[in-house]
């Protein structure tokens, strides 16, 4: 639950441009069937099973159009709900009810999804000792929310805006001369500071049992996860030596740049969308936007080509 001063500074002012957006002039639908208050109430019903959160919002969202607005709440944030069960009473002016319906629903709804999400993907970590954490890669002016949402799941918020630590992305090393060189100089600047590398975790079965087949995975995933392999361990591993032989590339080591691969990161932290096959044989590749692989004839695919397996994440962890 948001406090009263987060309430009033950070949250008020976005639930009013949000009703703004929906009322800029009149609500002509109701003031045209309703055009003297009418005292009323309605009931929210829950439409399908999974973690409700947004309850104060929703509240406030009818309040602020008018403080006589009573809401009954029977279930708090957090809580699992059921298809069909009555969540709350809204009791008051029905002109009032019907012109914040929208919004306060779509508040609703969108936090609910979200903490439904967090949950069943913090539930799928118990025991395991990794922490669920949330990016700003938010729907523009409901980070508050979707962060709060978070939270309610069962996650943890990462960093709220840009003040809050440190991440370095491919334009701030490009900047900076290299990843190492990067992670030295947010080190220098904050010698307090946890630098870390994320990594796109994409699990590569082999396509059959066959030997050729494994050590082919095996060389795939090599090849995706070197990157980390480099960050964390301070130095170029043994097996991107042998791959990069057998390409014909060479790497050119310049003075002070073995000692600059020293300054590593403190921790990993990852990515998953999807798992891919790979297969000593050429064959057709899977379709997406991500690294290649083959298509895994035991999965099926979304409607972008990427192919659902939400138990390789538990192989990833």
């Amino acid at each position: 639950m948001f406090d009263p001063i987060t309430m009033k500074l950070n949250v008020e002012p976005l639930i009013e441009s949000a009703l703004r957006e929906d009322i800029t002039n009149e609500d002509v639908s109701t003031n045209s069937v309703m055009p003297e208050a009418k005292k009323g109430e309605a009931d929210l019903l829950c439409k399908q099973d999974g973690i409700i959160c947004g309850l104060q919002i929703f509240t406030r969202v009818f309040t602020m159009l008018d403080p006589d607005t009573e809401v009954e709440l029977y279930v708090k944030d957090g809580e699992a709900v059921k298809n069909g069960q009555l969540m709350a009473k809204v009791r008051g002016d029905m002109r009032v009810i019907l012109c914040g319906e929208r919004t306060a629903l779509n508040y609703l709804q969108r936090m609910s999804g979200v903490a439904t999400m967090a949950r069943e993907m913090s539930d799928s970590l118990e025991g395991t000792g990794i922490k669920l954490l949330d990016t700003r890669k938010t729907t523009p002016n409901n980070r508050i929310f979707e962060k709060y949402a978070v939270k309610t799941g069962g996650g943890n918020n990462h960093r709220l805006n840009l003040s809050d630590g440190v991440m370095l992305k491919d334009n701030h090393i490009g900047a900076a001369g290299g990843v190492a060189k990067a992670v030295k100089m947010a080190h220098e600047m904050m010698p307090e500071a946890k630098v870390g590398c994320m990594i796109l975790a994409m699990p590569t079965y082999p396509l059959t049992s066959r030997p050729d087949d494994v050590l082919a995975a095996m060389k795939a995933e090599q090849k995706n996860y070197f990157f980390a392999d480099v960050q964390v361990r301070g130095r170029y591993p043994k097996y991107l030596d042998t791959y990069l032989k057998k390409e014909g590339v060479s790497i050119q080591m310049e003075p002070g740049d073995e000692e600059a691969l020293k300054h590593t990161v403190d921790f990993i932290s990852f990515s998953y969308y999807v798992s891919v096959c790979e297969s000593a044989d050429p064959m057709e590749k899977g379709e997406g936007n991500l690294i290649g692989g083959l298509k895994n004839p035991y999965l099926k695919s979304s409607e972008w080509g990427w192919q659902i397996d939400p138990v390789g994440l538990r192989i990833v962890l």
